[in-house]
C-alpha cells in the first residue's frame, strides 16, 4: 500500500491498543496546516509532517492557529485527553492587537458572555514575548497600533474560544500558539520543539498522560 493510501485509510478503523503499546507524538503545529490527513482542496495536512501510522490528533487546532499537537494510537487515551470533562488546563500565548487594560484581563479571568455561553474562568497575564520562529507569512501589524502576548490557560475547548475571547474584550487575536497541555508542554524534551517538528514521548510521559 503507498504512503497516501495508508494515511487515507487512517479513519476508517481504530484498533485497540494496550497501555504498553501506546505511542504519543508531540507536534508542532505551522500556521496554515489543517488537523486531519487527508484534504481534497490540496491543503497541507498533518500527512506532510508526520509519517506514523495509525495515529490520530487528539484535539484540534484552528488552521490558522500553531503550536502543540498531541497524536496517539490509543483511543482510550485520545478520548480521555479531549472528553469536556477532563478539563485539563491548555496553555495558549497570544498576540493581541493592542495594550490590553486592566479591566480586560480581569474580564478574562473571570468568564466572558459569548455566543454559546460564559465562559469559565481563565488563568490570564501579560508576558514578554515568547522567544519563538517567525511565522510564515508574518502577522499583518499595524504600525500605528501597539500590541502585546498573553498567557491564557483555559480548561474549555470551545471552537476558537481564546480568539473569541479576546475579540469580546476589544483586542484582536493577531497570533495563536498553543504551548501546553497540562504539563505536556513544547520543551517538554528540555529543548523547545521546532515548528514543523515531531518527537515521541517517551513510556513515564505516556503514564504521566494518563493521570493528569
Amino acid at each position: 500500500m503507498s504512503r497516501a493510501m495508508s494515511h487515507q485509510a487512517r479513519p476508517s478503523s481504530k484498533p485497540v491498543v494496550s497501555k504498553q503499546n501506546t505511542k504519543v507524538i508531540i507536534f508542532n503545529k505551522p500556521f496554515d496546516v489543517l488537523c486531519q490527513f487527508t484534504d481534497e482542496a490540496g491543503r497541507k495536512t498533518l500527512k506532510d509532517f508526520i509519517d506514523e501510522p495509525h495515529v490520530y490528533a487528539a484535539g484540534r487546532l484552528d488552521r490558522d492557529s500553531e503550536g502543540l499537537l498531541l497524536l496517539t494510537n490509543n483511543g482510550k487515551l485520545q478520548a480521555k485527553l479531549t472528553a469536556p470533562t477532563h478539563h485539563t488546563y491548555k496553555t495558549y500565548w497570544v498576540q493581541v492587537e493592542g495594550e490590553i487594560s486592566d479591566t480586560a484581563l480581569e474580564q478574562l479571568r473571570n468568564g466572558v458572555m459569548l455566543k454559546d455561553g460564559v465562559t469559565l474562568p481563565a488563568r490570564v497575564q501579560r508576558i514578554d514575548a515568547p522567544d519563538i520562529w517567525p511565522r510564515d507569512p508574518p502577522v499583518r501589524e499595524r504600525k500605528s497600533i501597539p500590541d502585546c502576548w498573553l498567557e491564557i490557560q483555559i480548561r474549555e475547548g470551545r471552537n476558537r474560544q481564546v480568539r473569541r475571547m479576546t475579540a469580546h474584550v476589544g483586542y484582536p487575536t493577531l497570533r495563536l500558539i498553543r504551548y501546553a497541555i497540562g504539563e505536556c508542554s513544547l520543551d517538554c524534551s528540555g529543548e523547545r520543539l521546532a515548528n514543523g517538528a515531531s518527537q515521541s514521548l517517551t513510556a513515564q510521559q505516556i503514564e504521566a498522560l494518563w493521570h493528569e
